[in-house]
């Protein structure tokens, strides 16, 4: 057989691309083996272009028993040793390993990040039978055909090892803090109680976790303290405009009141009038967190959800690699180009010609940097598909920031006005866009808005129109939600820019959290506090951020992985001990935790009928059929039951029915969307509903 180049890629869809791009023809064959899909490309030579599944390699215990620990042997396996339900893996690198054998020259083309870089690495090693030493590497940030072809034209001579490195240390460090502490918890929740549940923590999660305790801890102790304010409207020159008091805290009533009745009814008089004139500064490009920090803003996408949006984007070469950290814009992706392009789209024509008549383009960039990629761009290529409504929203905000960086900046007039009430002052404010420069290409996701006041002028005579007191008490600190709680991990510096959204996630899997405004549960507080008891550093920050710092020298080639793993296995000795000491009284925390936890899921609500007990799930052991009781049937004999749907899975909403003010819940079917269910029998919205079902059967008939 012909030898051939064997590029190996990260996902099916970024071999076609490259396939699509390399090809001399532009039409490569699509190959399917055993259900692997793979591409025969033509070009200076034969190529052939084999996607993987993302990490096909992982880290793996090396023997001994499951349900022990200490474990500090491993090595890297194919991910069907080590997951359920990855059966298929082996069939993938089996295809792989037999394209190798017939290669004489091999190509790293998978994502140019450290996931990336790990999994063409153990791709080229172990499936390619020790291929890593010899291959060139491609580096591309978008999948458009320009960049590919020149990425395969230009190829660097080697892997990054650096990277690799950095890479495998992260994977195994990782692991060795996973494996272990979840082990622990989970083996000692099951040696009390008899029965198996997951739990988990890691050198990551466990500092998330404890960010959130500590703030729900402050939520829970907050004591409200009453305080006073003062609502107020003048009447100027016919028009009604609010005011501020020169106190927007008054700590007592009788202070408050006195204001009032000083001023209710007087006229007061414009001391001073403020103008200020200044620039507004166009927006820095995205990087991957203030992406998902705008898209949960104006969207509420979840940062996971952003994130693999913009995969799917990055895949369909409509913008750039989104896992980044820079907010650079280079002029090697050449913006006249992306502007070209997007001018052919009816929606961007004309603010992209705009920019495109200018002498010079410069962007406005911000101060984060990635050496492997620049910011998140637009491509200027159009969609061969059908974009859904996620899709076409963050493609149009990506497009859209984009333009806006190369925009003037705006100019912006504030003005405040100082009136006096009998010897009481108030403040008049007003706010006005002069020159929208960069603000009219992002126009649709702005988040000023313009206050515009009648004409004035000192010395003018204005009447109180109204005022009063505001009785308020102070408030305890905001929950976190998904966006607030990334940027706390990116400031903190823990995580990496593409893992935190996945950490987030695996803690509202787990049960520790809940909710779009963040409650940590009865179980997250419980792991939290086993963990601060008998393995503190697990749960440091300061120890998290440094292991990043290490990994970071790694990749710098200024840190040895070594030294690492061996810090890794002498910090998790000591804790693993102690969490075996006392594994019987860690088991009963958890255990009962887990009961609770397992009973909130259950709880739908108060009970309408005896007003004490709550609603809950419970399933008949004499029927097996699951219905709706009220808790207090063994205390108070209430004997409200209803039934239930037998298919499907059946969650509280934490809800109330708009038509009868009860609880609802959400009914998931397999194949369909969750609907909402009401399950009072009398409720009002479902005789509407039988009524307008009637009345069109009625039609019908007529």
């Amino acid at each position: 057989m012909e030898k051939y180049t064997l590029i190996v890629t990260e996902k099916p869809d970024a071999a076609q691309r490259i396939a699509e791009a390399l090809d001399k023809n532009g039409s490569p064959k699509k190959v399917r083996e055993r259900n692997v899909p793979y591409f025969l490309a033509d070009r200076d030579k034969s190529l052939v272009i084999v996607p993987a599944l993302g990490h096909l390699y992982t880290v793996v215990h090396e023997g001994g028993r499951r349900n022990h620990y200490p474990i500090f042997n491993f090595k890297w396996a194919p991910r069907y040793l080590a997951e359920k339900g990855a059966g298929h893996v082996k069939t993938w690198i089996d295809v792989i390993s037999k394209l190798a054998e017939n290669a004489d020259s091999f190509i790293d083309a998978c994502d140019f990040d450290i996931e990336g870089a790990t999994i063409g690495y153990t791709l080229l090693k172990y499936a390619c039978g020790n291929k890593e030493n010899i291959a060139t590497r491609m580096k591309y940030s978008t999948l458009t055909k320009a960049e590919l072809e020149k990425s395969y034209a230009e190829r660097m001579p080697h892997l990054d090892f650096g990277m690799i490195e950095a890479g495998k240390t992260r994977h195994e460090v990782d692991w060795l803090y996973g494996i272990n502490i979840s082990r622990a918890l989970t083996v000692a929740a099951n040696r009390y109680s008899g029965k198996y549940a997951t739990l988990s923590s890691g050198r990551v999660q466990g500092p998330t976790l404890k960010f959130l305790v500590i703030r729900e801890r402050s939520i829970n102790s907050f004591v409200p303290t009453p305080y006073w304010g003062i609502q107020a409207q003048v009447e100027i020159q016919g028009e009604t405009c609010v005011v501020d008091y020169q106190k927007k805290v008054i700590e007592g009533k009788a202070d408050a009141d006195a204001v009032v009745d000083a001023c209710l009814g007087r006229t007061g008089i414009i001391e001073k009038i403020e103008e200020k004139t200044m620039q507004v500064a166009p927006p820095v490009p995205f990087d991957l967190g203030s992406l998902q920090s705008e898209a949960y803003s104006l969207f509420g996408y979840a940062p996971w959800q952003t994130g693999s949006i913009a995969e799917r984007l990055y895949l369909d070469a409509l913008i750039s690699y989104p896992r980044t950290s820079s907010q650079k814009l280079p002029p090697a992706i050449n913006y006249k180009a992306i502007l070209d392009g997007l001018s052919r789209e009816p929606s961007y024509r004309k603010l992209a010609s705009e920019l495109l008549r200018r002498d010079v383009l410069k962007p406005r960039e911000g101060p984060k940097e990635d050496p492997a990629h620049p910011a998140v761009y637009p491509t200027g290529n159009r969609p061969q598909r059908a974009l859904n409504t996620a899709e076409r929203r963050i493609w149009d905000l990506v497009i859209r920031r984009f333009m806006a960086v190369f925009g003037e900046p705006g100019l912006k007039k504030s003005l405040k006005a100082v009136i006096n009430v009998n010897g009481h002052h108030f403040y008049l404010h007003g706010r006005q866009i002069l020159k929208e420069g960069w603000m009219k290409y992002y126009r649709p996701y702005l988040h000023t808005e313009e206050v515009t006041l009648p004409p004035i002028k000192d010395g003018e005579m204005v009447q109180l129109k109204r005022i009063a007191r505001e009785d308020n008490f102070t408030k305890p600190p905001q929950r976190y939600n998904p966006n607030s709680l990334l940027k706390r991990m990116e400031k903190e510096g823990i995580g990496t820019k593409a893992t935190r959204a996945d950490i987030i996630q695996t803690l509202y899997n787990r049960k520790y959290i809940t909710g779009e405004r963040i409650t940590v549960t009865d179980l997250g507080f419980d792991v939290v506090q086993v963990l601060h008891q008998r393995a503190p550093d697990v749960i440091s920050v300061k120890l998290t951020r440094d292991l990043e710092e290490k990994m970071e020298r790694i990749q710098n080639n200024s840190e040895k992985r070594e030294r690492i793993l061996e810090e890794t296995v002498d910090r998790l000795k000591p804790v693993l001990t102690e969490l075996k000491k006392h594994e019987m009284t860690t088991g009963e925390a958890l255990s009962n935790a887990l009961k609770r936890a397992q009973m909130q899921e259950r709880i739908i609500g108060e009970c309408p009928n005896c007003h004490t007990g709550k609603l809950t799930i419970l399933f008949s052991r004499r029927t097996k059929k699951r219905f709706i009781a009220c808790t207090d049937y063994f205390t108070t004999g209430c004997k409200t039951t209803f039934p239930l749907p037998q298919r499907g899975t059946v969650k509280p909403t934490g809800r109330m029915c708009r038509g009868c003010g009860w609880p609802t819940l959400l009914v998931y079917l397999s194949g369909r969307r969750p609907w909402n269910l009401c399950f009072n029998p009398t409720c009002p919205s479902k005789e509407e509903r039988r009524k307008r079902l009637e009345m069109q059967g009625l039609q019908q008939r007529g």
